[in-house]
């Protein structure tokens, strides 16, 4: 007699249906960038709006980066299958249809863009819209595929949160937070090089023109020391335009310096798990470094 097995009798459940949707949104990038644009609204000039709006108007970011994650997830779905770090994603696995990724995705918009015209105002709605398609078609539909320098160039979209939080809060763009994006911009190749370098193999069979495929390893590690070394730079700007005082200048001075000491030390003595390493500190980096932004104007 044929058996059943378990999975014909007992259905899926709606936690693991809900949980494929929660993996192509990238919900800890999503919450990473939602941090950011929420030191940017702290940042901003006072104004008199509440803290409920302000919720709102990072939901609104947030929905928005989550379906620019999840249409990324659909562009990228052969690829995915190609490479270890991603073959057992949603779409590439096929737990997913592509039409309810895009459904998912497009309610995001429509539901991002909607709270962003009630709580904040149409520039910020406007950019967080432009910063989507950045990141989703640009990046990910050509620059990805075209480039070794895809994550320099598209790597803009990434950075806009800070300015986006700044913008709900002002509606209009200033000078100090495009300080913030610049630092994103140029925390960004090394953060993401150092998981190429890493996954450079799974990049080669995907056929993705990361810089460890196309210029090899030692020049890319060079590249990533220069742009430490250019993020250091740029982060003393807030403390010498008095947008920052002297708790942020030490704290974001001994995160750039941890940095730089990294990326030396994985050129001189190079290995993937100095580069994972790496990579993973990359990321409690820019947390620390926009902690240490808002302690700065709040706490201290």
């Amino acid at each position: 007699m044929k058996t059943l097995s378990i999975n014909h009798i007992v259905p899926v459940s709606l936690w693991s249906i809900a949980r494929n949707y929660i993996a192509i949104c990238k919900a800890k990038v999503v919450l990473m960038l939602v941090i950011t644009a929420w030191v940017g609204i702290a940042l901003a000039p006072e104004t008199e709006r509440t803290w409920f709006a302000q919720i709102m108007s990072l939901i609104g970011i947030g929905s928005l980066a989550a379906a620019a994650a999840a249409i990324n997830h659909v562009v990228d779905r052969e690829i995915d299958q190609k490479m270890a770090r991603t073959r057992h994603r949603p779409l590439a696995t096929e737990r997913l249809s592509v039409r309810h990724a895009l459904k998912f995705a497009c309610v995001l918009t429509v539901a991002g863009i909607s709270v962003l015209l009630v709580w904040s105002n149409i520039l910020c709605t406007v950019l967080t819209f432009m910063a989507l398609l950045g990141y989703a078609v640009v990046y990910t539909l050509f620059l990805k595929r075209a480039t070794p320098q895809n994550i320099v160039i598209g790597g803009l979209a990434g950075a806009m949160p800070p300015l986006l939080g700044w913008v709900s809060e002002t509606g209009q763009l200033d000078a100090e937070p495009l300080l913030l994006v610049m630092m994103i911009f140029a925390w960004t190749p090394p953060h993401f090089w150092a998981l190429a370098i890493a996954r450079r193999n799974d990049y080669k069979r995907a056929n993705v023109p990361m810089l460890p495929v196309t210029h090899g390893i030692e020049f890319t590690q060079i590249c990533m020391i220069v742009y430490t070394v250019i993020l250091a730079l740029i982060c003393v700007v807030p403390y010498l335009i008095s947008m920052s005082g002297l708790f942020y200048l030490v704290c974001s001075s001994i995160l750039n310096i941890w940095f730089i000491t990294k990326s030396l030390s994985l050129y001189f003595w190079p290995s993937d798990e100095k580069a994972m390493a790496l990579f993973r500190f990359s990321i409690s980096h820019l947390l620390l470094l926009f902690i240490a932004l808002f302690a700065d104007k709040w706490i201290v």
